[in-house]
């Protein structure tokens, strides 16, 4: 990563120019700073080094390290975006988006794990966003801890952004509305969440695209993330997500959540501009809409 350093930034040290203008944090700078390099017309410098016009100053992050628990694998993803600092994954149903104790293997992880090596890139795993096992579509990842760092403050702030669409059951009779109601953790439960005055703030906006016999199918945008938020709110509003049987949903007629990340936009690390990356319904939730 280099840039070459404008007539209006002369006069900076290598770390104001880095932390005031392209929001590294400290905690990159000091990795820099011991394991990776800092260089200015390819002679190395320190932080503290003043930057003239002209100057090319050129960043060597530290080699990333994969947990010795992610082990690639050879799994077939579907790649909606990729450039050199962030990818985004089209997950399918039914694939955990990083191993855990009861899906140690065969998650999105393992796979962009094992794609980086097959295409001999030393990159390591920063997800963005995540997304349940059973909910399909859009899942941001960064390649590197810079990338990562900014993409998780723009997320923080609400600009990441994520459109999903579902299927819950009943009609909805409002065209249009949001539904704020904190959530928090179910007692006695490490999964399930529910709706609690103590919990954290959660806000859901939504909008209805269409009706199908006794469902509505929603177009929705998160103002907050919390886990199982859109899975809870409809189901506190009496209109649970189609196959969700943890919040009350029917197996009738599918047997997973009809949740799916259907666009995702967001402000790109490096180049700053918009990305915006669109999904088609999975076969499934076709044809539920059919």
């Amino acid at each position: 990563m280099n840039w070459v350093i404008e007539k209006k930034y002369v006069g900076l040290t290598i770390r104001e120019y880095l932390q005031g203008i392209h929001g590294f944090s400290r905690r990159i700078i000091i990795a820099i700073k011991q394991e990776g390099k800092l260089l200015v017309n390819d002679l190395e410098r320190t932080v503290r080094y003043v930057l003239a016009e002209g100057d090319v100053l050129e960043i060597h992050f530290p080699a990333e390290k994969v947990s010795d628990n992610l082990q690639p694998e050879n799994i077939n993803l579907n790649i909606a975006y990729e450039d050199q600092a962030v990818i985004v994954i089209d997950k399918p149903a039914g694939m955990a988006t990083m191993p855990s104790k009861n899906h140690p293997s065969g998650t999105m992880a393992n796979g962009l794990i094992g794609y980086y090596r097959r295409n001999n890139r030393m990159f390591t795993l920063h997800v963005v966003t995540r997304l349940d096992r059973d909910t399909s579509g859009l899942v941001l990842v960064a390649k590197d801890r810079y990338s990562h760092s900014l993409l998780a403050k723009a997320q923080q702030s609400n600009k990441v952004k994520r459109t999903y669409i579902a299927f819950v059951e009943g009609i909805l009779e409002a065209e249009k509305g949001t539904i704020d109601a904190p959530i928090a953790r179910k007692p006695d439960s490490i999964i399930e969440r529910t709706i609690h005055e103590s919990g954290k703030p959660a806000i859901t906006h939504y909008k209805k695209r269409s009706e199908i016999e006794n469902r509505t199918m929603v177009e929705i945008e998160l103002e907050t993330g919390r886990t199982h938020q859109i899975r809870v709110h409809f189901s506190h509003c009496g209109h649970p997500l189609v196959g969700d049987d943890l919040y009350g949903g029917s197996l009738q007629i599918l047997n997973r959540q009809a949740l799916h990340c259907n666009e995702l936009s967001f402000e790109h690390p490096i180049t700053r501009e918009n990305i915006k990356v669109q999904s088609k319904l999975p076969e499934d939730l076709q044809k539920l809409l059919n």
